[in-house]
């Protein structure tokens, strides 16, 4: 099990907060709520083997894409 952990800024309060992100199961795409203001946080992780990088896109999922 490869764990990091990552400080993220909640897209809705705006609070920092710690998150252990769990690389091992690959891609992954799931919802926490903020400690803060319990709204749901929507999580994208990608790992780019090539580069040696993990991904991590934190949003609202109300935001809207043109």
């Amino acid at each position: 099990m490869k764990i990091f952990d990552k400080v993220i800024c909640c897209p809705h309060c705006g609070h920092h907060q710690h998150i252990n992100l769990d690389i091992s199961c690959g891609d992954q795409d799931y919802y926490d709520d903020c400690r803060v203001c319990c709204n749901p946080i929507h999580f994208r992780t990608h790992i780019d083997d090539s580069r040696q990088k993990i991904e991590v896109y934190v949003d609202s999922d109300d935001e809207q894409f043109y």
